[in-house]
């Protein structure tokens, strides 16, 4: 079974009974304890279940829990059919054999669990998420930078992590980002772009993955002017000053 079919068997399965073990998931869809824990992290990251010691449950509607979780599992939940498609359509600019930078961002795991499928990609990564969805697949040659550990996203950040992926080079990057405008895509956390611009400097193609809720807000870190992007991978076509700077620039717009 695909890890795509299984993820969605899962969330049913939790949904119908409310709380579920990991034994009985692994007993009902026929995979290993081991593969069913990595499939309830993956799940729980991207804020469709909410996983606990032994199993999961349905995630809770309640205003008690945004609470206690960080900002990356709210922004998860966010827009969640675009991003989808964004991932889907973004997989779909991959071959066998690419090597790939893969930032840390809710629209990149989500791909990941697109690219699981793929025969034979090398993939950098900083977010431990993404490595261990991509590693279900034994045919990806995977590395995880390390770094100072920023624990809400689950990511390598800072000068180490910086320096490890210079000594990568790679076809592609995609990445995500905070905020587009007609002048540049932007971040708003430092590091997150320090890590987003040595990966820019290490690749031929730079592919940006943003939902259609980014058009038009204002980061505080600019990552990269749109000479620097080759695609925008989006899920509606940008307003005109956007798509006119695009053009400008030839960076390619592909909606999905």
């Amino acid at each position: 079974m695909r890890p795509a079919d299984r993820h969605e068997k899962i969330v049913k399965l939790v949904h119908k009974a409310g709380e579920i073990s990991v034994d009985d998931l692994a007993q009902t869809l026929g995979a290993s304890r081991e593969t069913i824990r990595r499939d309830l992290a993956n799940l729980d990251a991207m804020g469709r279940l909410k996983k606990f010691h032994g199993g999961a449950r349905v995630r809770s509607n309640t205003q008690v829990e945004p609470a206690v979780e960080g900002p990356f599992a709210l922004r998860m939940a966010e827009n969640l059919p675009a991003k989808r498609r964004i991932a889907h359509a973004a997989a779909s600019l991959l071959a066998p054999g690419d090597a790939v930078f893969i930032d840390t961002g809710t629209t990149t795991l989500i791909l990941a669990e697109a690219l699981v499928d793929l025969p034979m990609l090398v993939v950098v990564t900083n977010s431990w998420r993404i490595a261990a969805t991509l590693s279900a697949n034994p045919d990806h040659k995977v590395f995880l930078i390390g770094g100072a550990y920023g624990a809400d996203a689950g990511e390598s950040l800072g000068q180490f992590a910086v320096e490890q992926i210079r000594r990568f080079r790679a076809r592609h990057a995609f990445l995500t980002v905070g905020s587009v405008d007609e002048h540049a895509v932007m971040d708003f956390d430092a590091q997150v772009t320090e890590v987003a611009q040595s990966m820019i400097e290490r690749v031929d193609i730079v592919t940006v993955l943003a939902d259609a809720s980014k058009f038009g807000k204002r980061g505080i870190f600019e990552v990269a002017p749109w000479s620097s992007i080759d695609r925008l991978v989006t899920d509606a076509p940008p307003p005109p000053a956007i798509a006119e700077a695009l053009e400008r620039a030839g960076t390619k717009i592909v909606v999905a």
